[in-house]
């Protein structure tokens, strides 16, 4: 069978000026056999507070949802959110959140096999259309497991204007990162003879180049919320193709595990987190990291170890550990020396030009 024919692609993608207030209608223009349906919402209960009026009119506009709040992205917490849609036959789930609820609604979608509207609050990373949900398991270990990815995906574009700046960053740093992943992937393939997959290769580029590349410097505008909404849509839709998350995670990916598995103390989002490691990276890679560096300085992205209370030790530490959390990826950490004097050197450089 062809590879080609086994993937899954959303049948929408709306990124619309107050999308919220008329999704019912964007479904019944995409999905129109749904409407009608028994249909949930599962959301967090400070957005639901919030946006208390567009979350109460999108359950009333689906039949009057019954709406769930998730304190975590939890496996349980999805479990039993699946379990109810079993039992009181609902065949919708509306995701409304950041990563936490989407994550949750679309694992608990893909094994009670409702369909799954993913509705994000902000543009923070690219889970959003990923066929992956990141979920704690057993003493607040994360676990990846495959899911299928949202048949629907609508962007307010008003409300991610609203959302705080560094969840904006932050979506930034997971598309920028897309550029050491995909070296890490050509690599890995090259050492494995297994094959980089072109379209999932060109989309996850693709998605890169419209950040890196873009224009519009304003990150409240418009015009940059929807090429950043698509930048997401479109790693998430490589991985998909893919059937992996090598088109959007290679050794910078394995530093943000790390900083998150084994120092979560440390205050800052995945995606700032992928945006630090890649500059390390791209030197161990044996690129020039000026690119990258100029592009974060231009969005004011903060990429600078020393601003999140990482030491030296830390960071060596951090980069000792991102080799040993997932077992079996090969990145360019599988090629080089660990060698405390060129860390030292790249946090000193990281610390001065952030």
């Amino acid at each position: 069978m062809n590879q080609h024919t086994r993937f899954n692609l959303p049948i929408c993608l709306a990124v619309e000026d107050d999308a919220l207030f008329h999704s019912d209608a964007i479904v019944r223009r995409y999905i129109p056999d749904i409407i009608g349906q028994k249909t949930i919402v599962v959301s967090e209960q400070f957005l639901i507070d919030l946006y208390k009026d567009k979350i109460t009119e999108i359950s009333r506009d689906f039949g009057n949802a019954e709406i769930v709040a998730i304190d975590s992205a939890s496996f349980d917490g999805a479990v039993a959110i699946a379990k109810k849609v079993c039992i009181e036959d609902v065949k919708v789930i509306i995701g409304i959140g950041g990563g936490r609820v989407l994550d949750t609604a679309k694992y608990a979608a893909h094994i009670s096999k409702a369909v799954y509207i993913c509705m994000p609050t902000s543009l923070s990373n690219d889970s959003l259309a990923s066929p992956f949900s990141v979920l704690e398991t057993q003493d607040m270990a994360r676990k990846t497991l495959p899911c299928k990815i949202p048949t629907a995906i609508i962007v307010d574009t008003n409300m991610i204007a609203s959302a705080p700046l560094g969840q904006t960053l932050s979506g930034i740093g997971d598309t920028i990162a897309k550029h050491t992943a995909l070296y890490d992937w050509k690599l890995s393939a090259a050492q494995t003879s297994s094959n980089v997959d072109d379209f999932a290769y060109a989309l996850a580029r693709m998605s890169y180049d419209s950040v890196y590349h873009c224009d519009e410097k304003d990150l409240k505008s418009r015009v940059f919320i929807r090429i950043l909404s698509r930048a997401l849509v479109m790693g998430g839709l490589a991985m998909e193709i893919a059937d992996s998350s090598r088109p959007c995670s290679g050794s910078e990916h394995l530093f943000a595990h790390a900083i998150e598995e084994y120092y979560p103390q440390v205050k800052i989002s995945h995606g700032l987190a992928v945006a630090m490691g890649s500059i390390p990276a791209c030197i161990f890679q044996g690129q020039s990291p000026d690119g990258l560096i100029n592009f974060f300085h231009t969005y004011g992205l903060d990429f600078s170890p020393q601003s999140y209370g990482i030491t030296p030790d830390m960071f060596e530490d951090m980069w000792l550990k991102a080799r040993t959390v997932r077992p079996g990826r090969i990145t360019v950490l599988n090629d080089i020396q660990h060698d405390r004097a060129l860390l030292d050197e790249i946090y000193q450089r990281m610390v001065e030009t952030a």
